[in-house]
């Protein structure tokens, strides 16, 4: 590599040094995974994080292959499923984990697992006996 090669390659460095982008992501994703009961949207989590909602969107989607909404809603789905398993009821599992209403807490159970939380939750328990 040539003197200005390694210059250019340094300049590009700083210039396009994605550490700011990575740091963004990672701090709204651990944000996301320890306030997923709290109410949270776009906004919030881009004022958080001192950038654009559409920047955050699309680095979000970049580096993790989905939008911030679908990585709480799967963080919600998984913490649902282990309330589910302990015991707790499906209104109380619903709310317990941030969702607002059961109707799209039960909608959005059955697309991600295929089934119903009651009848995960049956399952399950019929399962641990």
């Amino acid at each position: 590599m040539t003197f200005y090669e390694s210059k250019i390659q340094q300049i590009k460095e700083r210039c396009y040094s994605n550490d700011k982008q990575l740091e963004t992501v990672i701090a709204t994703k651990n944000y996301i995974e320890n306030h997923y009961e709290t109410t949270l949207n776009l906004d919030f989590l881009s004022h958080i994080r001192f950038t654009s909602k559409y920047h955050l969107l699309r680095l979000f989607k970049k580096y993790y292959g989905m939008t911030p909404r679908q990585y709480l809603i799967d963080i919600r789905i998984a913490k649902s499923k282990e309330q589910l398993k302990n015991g707790m009821s499906v209104t109380e599992t619903c709310f317990a984990v941030g969702f607002e209403s059961l109707g799209s807490f039960s909608a959005l159970f059955k697309v991600k697992t295929g089934k119903s939380p009651s009848e995960y939750q049956k399952e399950q328990l019929s399962r641990s006996i």
